[in-house]
């Protein structure tokens, strides 16, 4: 998106470099990510820029109403409300579709808010090596927010993360963690910040106090989870046998509490009022279906990575719903083409990634995570044998 940044990187591209670049990625955690990591980067114009930071301010100020937890109360899901919620998400990351105003310049449009962690680790990692083998990016561009430097960085996710507690006593919680599609910034994680991921089956209750055995056969006390698992997949698999459920009273803190990844969620889009949000509904609350359907989007309010999204929903598609106070009518919106590539040219999708520290008046936005797109969506089973495409980390002129 920065004209002669991206003539200078896809002219110098090869595949070599490509094959050099995934190769060391691969190499450091001896893990190859099931999704695809983009041939590029993206390079976004400071006027872009500056409009995603107006965008992100205009949704937080949702989220900083006092009257928001009432607000998103009807979020919660009976069975899946865990104890000792905190007084704010610990992580927020903010989704932008890039489009076209009617101006003609880009706009950043607001894909979903979520109040739960993304790739805050391998994102810093993918932003270093994409650095390291592609010589054409400027030293000076940055993935960071607020003059962070990379050190900075790392030591901020450890005293969010870590805080005071030894790192064998804090751990990444997900399910099957080495079979997840995320699985290498759980790698990423545990080199950058010393702490285990450790999959929900390993853990066992004694009282309020819950622990996993390391690989010497102690028994180490767990005090603070960094929660990775999405509740929603968690519901899907009656299979696994735990002696811990995230919905027990226990000692032990939450490093982004569960209960934010339902308050911060699809629930909200009807909530927003801001130029940079495409008008929502609640499906039980439409007034009446509209006549150009063709201009929106049916979602599930609990889904995840797009499953159960009507892309061109028909009536029928919105009558037959049997729920409907679980799924919103979004007005649809029209990713620009604003990469050029060596064929078609790529949608943007950007990932504003957030954090709020227990004692900060409001969030503060430090990192981005990008996805490259050639579909209709931007999934890996919409962009299926494509390249320049998936997964990439936006630089910025600081």
């Amino acid at each position: 998106m920065i004209p002669n940044l991206r003539q200078q990187f896809n002219a110098a591209f090869t595949q070599a470099k490509y094959e050099a670049f995934l190769n060391d990625l691969v190499q450091r955690y001896q893990h190859r990510p099931s999704f695809h990591i983009a041939e590029t980067p993206v390079f976004i114009p400071n006027a872009l820029r500056d409009r995603l930071i107006e965008a992100c301010n205009d949704v937080c100020s949702l989220f900083l109403r006092p009257d928001f937890k009432t607000l998103s109360e009807g979020a919660l899901q009976p069975g899946q409300i865990v104890p000792h919620e905190s007084e704010h998400s610990t992580f927020l990351v903010i989704d932008f579709g890039i489009c076209y105003d009617d101006e003609g310049q880009l706009i950043p449009l607001l894909v979903e808010a979520q109040g739960f962690p993304s790739l805050f680790c391998y994102q810093h990692i993918l932003a270093e090596t994409y650095k390291h083998h592609f010589d054409t990016i400027p030293a000076h561009y940055t993935h960071l927010f607020h003059a962070l430097s990379g050190q900075a960085y790392i030591e901020m996710l450890r005293r969010i993360i870590v805080a005071d507690s030894k790192p064998e006593n804090v751990i990444l919680l997900e399910v099957e963690p080495e079979k997840q599609t995320t699985a290498i910034d759980f790698y990423a994680t545990r080199e950058m910040l010393g702490i285990p991921f450790v999959c929900l089956t390993k853990l066992k209750k004694e009282g309020r106090t819950i622990y996993y055995t390391d690989d010497n056969g102690r028994k180490i006390p767990v005090e603070r989870i960094y929660n990775r698992i999405i509740f929603d997949d968690l519901m899907t698999r009656p299979d696994l046998q735990t002696d811990f459920h995230l919905t027990d009273d226990v000692d032990v803190h939450w490093v982004g509490h569960p209960n934010w990844f339902f308050r911060i969620s699809k629930h909200t889009l009807p909530l927003f009022d801001s130029p940079y949000v495409p008008k929502s509904y609640y499906l039980d609350k439409l007034p009446s279906i509209p006549d150009d359907l063709e201009n929106y989007v049916l979602k599930p309010l609990f889904s995840f990575a797009g499953m159960g999204v009507v892309v061109n929903p028909s009536r029928e598609d919105i009558e037959k719903v049997n729920d409907p106070a679980n799924y919103i009518l979004q007005r649809k919106m029209h990713y620009a083409p604003v990469v050029p590539t060596p064929d078609d040219p790529a949608k943007v999708e950007i990932r504003m990634m957030m954090v709020w520290e227990d004692d900060a008046p409001k969030p503060l936005l430090v990192n981005n995570l990008v996805r490259l797109s050639k579909g209709i969506m931007t999934g890996v089973r919409y962009n299926k044998d494509r390249t320049w495409v998936g997964g990439c980390i936006g630089f910025f002129e600081p």
